[in-house]
């Protein structure tokens, strides 16, 4: 298969995964860009962020129109989150591919874990609270930074287990999430932007683009308490792959 058709299909199952999920992106952009599309760890980790930042404002708007992100909490999480992705992402650098590897794989199968054992809330009228949004904003940011991941695949648990949002809604909401705390991380490796292939990352990132629009379509014909399971899933895929690469 050409390097262009791997770009295009793989950038249509991420953004899809964006679009419905609210996250799962970049967990599922880091492997396939190291791993089909032969890029470093630190240039996908990069490369990802270009991907899903621009991908999740495309998904975001869609969510917005249908009333499902929470403003005010998306932004407790994005404003708490911004210098913990920053000292992230300069962090990053200068650690080993592997660490990062393995670090990205517990992370991931720890949030998916944390998913299949909540239960989904429906309950659309739970309070936020401020302190709660702001804590686990702080942590999904500086995570966001070294791992460079969107955060949203740790911001739908955080949202729905933290702070009480049905799943649709939490879905909607990490988009937000994402687009910041993506922005953030992505100021500290500025320099690293020039060095991506860009003919691989441009086509991929068109593909995600259009693959969020059928996600957002998706995740209003399934239930929440699906996505979730499925989401979840997904993630301990990618995740003991990953682990079982790093440590082999």
């Amino acid at each position: 298969m050409s390097v262009l058709l791997l770009a295009l299909t793989a950038g249509a199952v991420i953004g899809l995964a964006l679009g419905a999920l609210g996250g799962g992106g970049s967990v599922l952009a880091v492997p396939a860009l190291i791993y089909l599309l032969g890029f470093t760890p630190v240039a996908a980790t990069t490369a990802s962020l270009v991907i899903v930042t621009l991908t999740s404002v495309a998904a975001l708007a869609a969510h917005a129109r249908d009333g499902r992100v929470r403003w005010r909490t998306g932004l407790l999480f994005a404003a708490a989150g911004t210098v913990p992705a920053m000292v992230g992402g300069a962090l990053a650098a200068r650690l080993p591919a592997a660490l990062l590897t393995a670090a990205f794989a517990v992370v991931a199968a720890l949030a998916a874990l944390r998913m299949l054992r909540t239960e989904p809330v429906t309950d659309p009228r739970t309070p936020v609270r401020p302190v709660a949004a702001a804590a686990a904003g702080a942590g999904l940011g500086g995570l966001t930074g070294v791992l460079g991941v969107g955060g949203g695949f740790l911001a739908v648990p955080a949202l729905v287990g933290v702070l009480g949002l049905r799943m649709r809604v939490a879905v909607g909401t990490s988009l937000l999430v994402i687009t910041v705390n993506s922005l953030a991380a992505l100021t500290t490796r500025a320099d690293t932007l020039t060095g991506l292939d860009w003919a691989v990352v441009a086509p991929f990132t068109g593909a995600a683009v259009l693959g969020a629009w059928d996600g957002k379509r998706l995740a209003a014909k399934v239930s929440g308490a699906t996505l979730q399971r499925v989401f979840a899933l997904v993630l301990l895929a990618v995740a003991a792959f990953m682990l079982v690469e790093a440590v082999l």
